[in-house]
């Protein structure tokens, strides 16, 4: 099988990165800022070239066209807009323009971007153009689709945007089609079977009285009303979106979306049976990382890492559909 290389950007705890490395793509340089997150790669890939520094430092230049991939999900931080005028002047300072500049710098045959669904839709759909308009200024041809982890054997309903570039001088030699979703999602239940013990946050005392009180599958609003009305304060009269509160996840669904924390008022993912947040590896077996797979630092930091990786199982699918689109490439220029 042929190598292909890729250059890995805000690689975190190596969600991305790994799944891509299940497809088959050989990582050659892995950037990440936070030190944790860094020591949790090195502990796992002693031999991947960990880069421990801010982006903004790196220069890129010395992988022009030798890498097939760069990928990443950047956290996307408000673009300004001078008028309505489109441009690099837009992101320059934010996390996406030096994701860009890598592409620029090395001028990939491919690149996955990966972000938040509110990405299409923020500042009235402003900042998605703007992104687009930077991918096609830099000379690819850029597809988009959002992609629930829950459907591609991964224990949550978790949904991102994938976009995926193709060089435009390589367009005529490949394609890219998204991976198919399974016809059921993946359950709680099938993901923490025979989970290890490892350890979580436990809740307060008082939490720990109120989310007694919530059925599997429930959240707030099957507390008694006094209850809910002190435990949640302010947010008892705001509207919708508030299903992640005191939420007790089912065994024969998914998930929500892990977040940093599992135990903050606004983010509970509190396990079906027990009273407590979810543990550490079932945290990981929700983001279908292998038991294997370390995580260093605090036990915060480790929820942090988790919660802010990409699911693997869904890289990996997405990452073989890179390798599809990668070897007609290769097989067109042999």
């Amino acid at each position: 099988m042929e190598k292909f290389t890729g250059i890995e950007l805000f690689a975190g705890a190596g969600g991305l990165a790994l799944g891509l490395e299940k497809a088959g793509i050989k990582g050659v340089s892995f950037v990440e800022i936070d030190h944790q997150a860094c020591e949790t790669l090195r502990e796992n890939r002693p031999n991947w070239n960990v880069v421990e520094d801010d982006i903004y430092n790196i220069n890129f230049t010395q992988y022009y066209n030798k890498v097939d991939l760069v990928s990443g999900g950047a956290p996307c931080q408000a673009f300004s807009y001078a008028g309505k005028r489109l441009g690099f002047g837009d992101t320059r300072g934010t996390l996406f323009a030096e994701f860009a500049r890598c592409i620029k710098e090395t001028s990939p045959k491919m690149f996955l971007f990966e972000n938040v669904r509110g990405m299409l839709s923020h500042d009235k759909g402003r900042t998605f153009e703007t992104i687009l308009h930077e991918f096609k200024k830099l000379g690819y041809e850029v597809h988009h689709k959002v992609l629930n982890a829950a459907y591609y054997g991964v224990a949550q309903k978790r949904e991102r945007l994938f976009l995926i570039g193709i060089r435009n001088d390589l367009t005529e030699k490949t394609s890219f089609y998204y991976p198919l979703p399974d016809k059921e999602w993946t359950t709680i239940r099938e993901a923490l079977k025979d989970v290890p013990d490892s350890p979580y946050q436990p809740y307060s005392e008082k939490k720990k009285k109120v989310m007694e009180l919530v059925p599997q599958g429930g959240c707030w609003v099957n507390l008694p009303e006094d209850i809910a009305k002190e435990y949640m304060g302010k947010s008892f009269y705001s509207g919708g979106g508030r299903r992640g509160m005191a939420r007790r996840i089912a065994w024969d669904e998914p998930s929500l979306t892990l977040t940093t924390s599992p135990s903050q008022k606004q983010t509970e993912r509190c396990h079906p049976e027990e009273t407590r947040p979810f543990t550490i590896r079932e945290y990981a077996r929700i983001q279908s990382f292998p038991d294997d797979w370390i995580f260093k630092g605090t036990i915060g930091e480790q929820y942090k890492q988790i919660g802010n990786a990409v699911p693997v199982e869904l890289a990996r699918r997405i990452g073989i559909e890179i390798m599809n689109s990668l070897k007609k490439i290769y097989k067109k220029e042999v």
